[in-house]
């Protein structure tokens, strides 16, 4: 009886199992499918209703920084739109902004004149309320800016101290005209990356934005640029060395070596800091500086007084805004 009761047992497993990868596979079949039947790639832009368009228009330029770009009507709206759209009859002509907001979607303004619509905001709980939210890099930062500005914090920001989100800090505020939004910060990723997962959520953090700009392509200034990344190698106090990296490269620069590859200017310092302690007396040397644009060959050596020129190598350097942006190390071979 037991054995029956075993087997049978494997067999409903087995089946269940069996089914189980059935439905992730239609699942999946299905939105693949989906997705491409619409065609959608990504958010375009987020539309929100504003009381007063002028005034929303100063908050999101003056305040948070964004660009309105484009701006449509006032357009009439015929009787059969408004009804489709769910639109009070007596309300008069919309008009619209697009407003750049950075890296990510752009968001669209709404007016209209002589609302007779709802000019109550939906609670936090209400179905159809809604936010947006900012990525910042420091959201301590970013909460004191909106304070100087007045505009009401609700709250403090909170690091999520586990599971998923973990890592990520947010707040929410409130703009001029009531709608709830919020900064989102997560500097380090969330917790779920840890685990190498193989979606991983869109971040415009992790959108590098071209920077360049005529400078950037001044020679002498790129030169000058390299020969200050000479003196960080070379620099053994920590203080002076802190104050030349932030000088020299980007808050995100990435350095990209044939067997290991540093992100930010805390991974690049204590790269350094080891290559020092391993080797004490040895500095490295121009021996050509080549620009070209925004791009910079740099060929070096590495040694000491009574060993000159033990390693050697190039590294290519991309120049964005005045600052290193990329650096690229090429080792030649030993012989």
């Amino acid at each position: 009886m037991k054995t029956t009761y075993k087997k049978s047992n494997k067999k409903v497993q087995t089946s269940a199992a069996a089914m189980l990868n059935l439905l992730i596979l239609f699942s999946a079949s299905e939105k693949t499918t989906a997705q491409n039947n619409a065609g959608i790639v990504g958010i375009d832009h987020v539309g929100i209703n504003v009381p007063e368009l002028d005034k929303a228009v100063t908050f999101f330029n003056d305040v948070l920084g964004f660009t309105p770009v484009t701006q449509l009507g006032p357009i009439p709206l015929d009787a059969e739109w408004k009804k489709l759209n769910h639109i009070n009859p007596a309300t008069g002509a919309v008009t619209i902004k697009m407003i750049n907001a950075g890296s990510g979607a752009s968001i669209e303004v709404f007016e209209y004149a002589d609302n007779k619509g709802s000019k109550t905001h939906p609670n936090t709980d209400d179905i159809g309320a809604s936010h947006i939210a900012f990525y910042v890099n420091d959201i301590n930062l970013a909460v004191q800016y909106l304070k100087s500005k007045g505009v009401k914090i609700l709250g403090e920001p909170f690091t999520m101290p586990s599971g998923d989100t973990a890592g990520e800090s947010w707040v929410y505020f409130e703009t001029p005209w009531g709608s709830k939004m919020e900064l989102v910060s997560y500097p380090n990723g969330k917790g779920y990356q840890k685990s190498n997962p193989k979606t991983v959520l869109w971040s415009p953090k992790d959108v590098k934005i071209k920077k360049v700009s005529e400078t950037d392509f001044d020679s002498k200034k790129n030169t000058a640029i390299v020969e200050n990344h000479l003196k960080i190698w070379n620099e053994k106090d920590e203080a002076k060395r802190k104050a030349l990296l932030n000088q020299v490269y980007a808050s995100d620069v990435e350095m990209v070596d044939r067997h290991f590859i540093a992100e930010g200017i805390e991974e690049i310092s204590k790269f350094i800091v080891e290559l020092q302690t391993k080797n004490p007396e040895f500095k490295f040397t121009a021996k050509s500086v080549e620009t070209n644009h925004n791009i910079v060959r740099l060929y070096w050596q590495f040694g000491s007084k009574t060993k000159s020129s033990v390693v050697s190598g190039m590294d290519l350097f991309v120049i964005e805004a005045e600052k290193v942006q990329k650096l690229y190390v090429f080792v030649d071979q030993q012989k």
